[in-house]
């Protein structure tokens, strides 16, 4: 049976003030609603098996005067890695993959992939790398693979070029394969984290290790056990009516629509079905999900995976237990990368001092592009989830700001 809906309780029944979750609403409606930064926000709070809080403010649709809803559904961009990383491990789970065996076994094409050393496509100089791209690579983005919109070498040229990875999806996962091919690394895998593509061959992967397409394998695994219903990679169309419209930062502290939801290709099934940024969702939806993941894997008698693998996906698999800021050589990142290190598909906490920002060691994370954003603290039994859509996450410092003042409601902590 889908997961039951969790019963809401006023924030002081669970160790949280109202007054500090009302300032949050506050904040966002002054600094980016009433500033016109942002067109609409929806910020829900979980903690200790209850909703606490769960409000919507501004516009999912300006040209339309659109308010957000309860049940309005955002492109979450990748925070869709989540789900496709813990649909992986149940293939790990199954015996089906290993995490240390190379991806050229699944991946034939890929045996002789260089190293990128100088030349521009489709003539590179290259050498070999030190050791294969290995499964647990693509997991903890340390494969050497890159996302062409970081602008900043002569890859992620060949990246655009061939039109890989981009926000507008084009062609198939067959074909970034092949193209892939081509394409030499951004470094030796296992030396360094770049964010990548490398959870978009994750769901080529699981197609072709499980024999069924990838949505197929999300959809019976995951999104149909769970309930979530809500959630896919396109809106069918007795749902149009509720998908939101996504806008882009104008540099000036404005937005221009960036994609009209009466015409968004996004009302129809993909031609590319990204596992690294293809899914739409709605804040209840994604919550449900989360909250499997509070409970160690299981929600409602649906277990998706085992809590012992949960505690391997969020335990920090970065070389040498370095954070980001020792390995991270990517220009677009999710995170903010001191006392951060990264799991099996999630960002997670080592060291809340370094972070500057209030937390708990063993918190787990990730965020959109279109500045959606999502965390789970087990230490707190908390779960938060910001939607809205704005292009880029980095044009505000919304996540951190919800961060501080999300923890500041906590009025008795569990630790």
């Amino acid at each position: 049976m889908p997961a039951a809906q969790p019963i809401t309780a006023a924030p002081s029944a669970v160790g949280m003030s109202a007054a500090a979750l009302a300032r949050v609403d506050g904040h966002l409606k002054r600094r980016y609603l009433d500033s016109g930064r942002f067109p609409g926000t929806q910020l829900l709070v979980y903690r200790r098996g209850h909703i606490v809080h769960n409000a919507v403010q501004g516009l999912a649709d300006v040209e339309r005067q659109a308010p957000v809803k309860a049940n309005t559904i955002f492109r979450i961009y990748s925070m869709t890695k989540p789900l496709t990383s813990v649909a992986f491990m149940m293939l790990v789970e199954d015996g089906r993959v290993a995490l240390d065996e190379p991806v050229a076994k699944y991946i034939p094409e890929w045996s002789n992939l260089g190293v990128f050393l100088g030349g521009i496509a489709p003539t590179f100089l290259t050498r070999p790398p030190a050791r294969p791209m290995l499964i647990v690579d693509l997991l903890r983005h340390t494969s050497g693979l890159t996302y062409g919109f970081q602008n900043r070498s002569n890859v992620d040229a060949a990246y655009r070029e061939k039109k890989i990875g981009e926000f507008e999806l084009a062609g198939t996962l067959d074909a970034m394969i092949a193209d892939l091919a081509g394409i030499p690394l951004e470094f030796s895998p296992g030396e360094a984290w770049n964010y990548s593509v490398a959870t978009d061959v994750l769901g080529y992967l699981i197609g072709k290790i499980s024999g069924q397409p990838f949505e197929q394998f999300l959809h019976e695994r995951i999104l149909d056990p769970l309930g979530m219903t809500d959630t896919g990679f396109f809106v069918p169309p007795d749902k149009a009516h509720r998908l939101a419209a996504c806008y882009a930062a104008d540099g000036k502290g404005g937005f221009t629509l960036y994609d009209d939801p009466a015409k968004s290709s996004y009302l129809k099934p993909p031609g590319f079905v990204s596992g690294g940024g293809g899914l739409l969702s709605t804040s209840t939806d994604y919550l449900t999900f989360c909250r499997a993941l509070l409970n160690r894997g299981e929600l409602d008698g649906v277990r998706l995976i085992g809590p012992k693998t949960l505690a391997l996906m969020t335990s920090n698999h970065l070389p040498g237990g370095r954070d980001l800021t020792e390995m991270s050589t990517s220009m677009f990142s999710e995170a903010t990368n001191a006392g951060v290190g990264f799991g099996l598909g999630f960002a997670v906490t080592m060291d809340p001092a370094k972070t500057l920002l209030p937390g708990s060691r063993g918190e787990f994370y990730w965020g959109g592009a279109a500045s959606t954003a999502f965390w789970i603290d087990p230490a707190e039994q908390l779960i938060t989830i910001f939607m809205t859509q704005l292009l880029p996450s980095s044009a505000y410092p919304v996540r951190r700001e919800l961060r501080t003042m999300v923890y500041a409601a906590i009025s008795a902590s569990n630790l």
